[in-house]
């Protein structure tokens, strides 16, 4: 649990400090393509919206069915979710209380529950508690690529 506590805790912290970093972004940088095929920093953001999609399935699905599998082709959710053409505070906004919410999942999971797994695709199905420290270390990685 200890583990858990201390991803709660980063995540608050991102939910308190990212959107302020993203508000401070100029458009026209946040939605600048560095080349042909890398994301834009927006769409970096719409990658993260789409993790915390799929890995709200996970934290909840993995509560009541026998190790579900939920993989996502992520270049296919960037490209069906359009996010270039969104508005950029919407997708702030949405990112917050996305992940507002998933601390809130967390919170309420009961603690026996942290040990039920989920396949994500790879050689070995991976429990609750591991997918919430990863997702956000996830956020993380990618928030530096945002900010910096």
């Amino acid at each position: 649990m200890n583990k858990v506590n201390e991803s709660i805790a980063a995540l608050r912290r991102l939910c308190e400090e990212f959107p302020k970093q993203c508000e401070a972004i100029p458009e026209e940088v946040f939605a600048h393509k560095p080349a042909p095929d890398k994301w834009s920093k927006k769409v970096i953001l719409g990658h993260l919206i789409d993790s915390a999609t799929n890995n709200h399935q996970r934290f909840v699905r993995a509560q009541f069915e026998d190790v579900p599998n939920i993989i996502y082709d992520q270049n296919s959710w960037n490209k069906f979710s359009a996010y270039t053409e969104l508005n950029t505070q919407h997708l702030i906004s949405f990112w917050q209380i996305y992940n507002r919410h998933l601390i809130e999942i967390i919170n309420a999971m009961p603690e026996e529950n942290f040990t039920k797994e989920c396949d994500t695709g790879g050689n070995t199905p991976h429990t609750i508690e591991w997918l919430f420290a990863d997702y956000v270390q996830h956020l993380q990685y990618h928030i530096k690529q945002i900010v910096e």
